[in-house]
């Protein structure tokens, strides 16, 4: 009750927004951004053929679940002045398991089987479990903690590059391949933020410092990244929907 007490009571919260304050301001646009996308896919389900229908509600689900997080983390970070860690791994933990789904989805037409999504799924949760107890848990550990997670993070990586989820896709053809390429590039680059903020988290104050010289928050970082990757990945699925319907 208490965590939920204090949960509404921040949610409630009004903090004012400075001209400079652009942590809170990319938390609140990031929140927009996510919802308004959410609408976007929610509303434009009933445009496509069913068999299309499951992606674009899991997209709009990722942004949806974000955007929710988003709006608790903005009053987090305005009332403690700190990185909101919790509801970010909350978050990730809910969302990357589904980007993981959409390969799956996409690449049912070319016989993808559960058990590749079940993979994906149990890796991006070993990745972000571990990420979060070294980032969080035990920083004194940070190193072995982010040597598991950077390791399921890149068997992730070898298999929508070079994998199973690569062959089906190349098996796919067409507008699948063309989208499979363009989420392995979200994986491979927009997800490669996760690394360096969980460096700065870890750091001894090393690559916190580096940042800060660079004038930067990794906060900001983060919550762009987060909007391109997870709206882009929605955007991404829902051109695939197009495209094949139009086909």
């Amino acid at each position: 009750m208490g965590f939920l007490s204090n949960s509404i009571l921040l949610a409630g919260s009004m903090q004012k927004l400075g001209a400079t304050d652009y942590v809170d301001f990319t938390f609140f646009v990031g929140c927009m951004a996510m919802m308004a996308a959410s609408a976007f896919f929610f509303l434009s389900m009933s445009s496509f053929d069913k068999k299309w229908r499951t992606s674009i509600l899991v997209s709009g689900l990722i942004t949806f679940i974000a955007a929710v997080h988003y709006w608790y983390m903005r009053d987090y970070f305005g009332a403690f002045d700190e990185s909101p860690t919790f509801f970010r791994y909350v978050d990730w933990v809910l969302t990357v398991p589904l980007m993981c789904v959409e390969f799956y989805l996409i690449l049912k037409v070319a016989g993808a089987t559960k058990s590749l999504m079940w993979r994906l799924i149990v890796l991006s949760v070993i990745m972000l479990v571990t990420g979060y107890w070294g980032e969080a848990v035990a920083p004194g550990q940070a190193a072995l903690w982010g040597f598991i997670s950077g390791a399921a993070y890149f068997v992730i990586v070898y298999d929508i590059w070079l994998g199973k989820a690569k062959q089906l896709a190349v098996a796919a053809g067409g507008h699948v391949l063309k989208a499979h390429k363009i989420l392995c590039w979200f994986v491979l680059v927009g997800w490669a933020i996760y690394p360096l903020g969980y460096m700065a988290g870890t750091g001894a104050g090393q690559w916190y410092a580096f940042v800060g010289d660079l004038g930067l928050n990794m906060d900001i970082i983060y919550n762009i990244g987060d909007a391109i990757n997870k709206i882009g990945f929605g955007l991404v699925v829902y051109s695939l929907a197009v495209s094949s319907s139009e086909a």
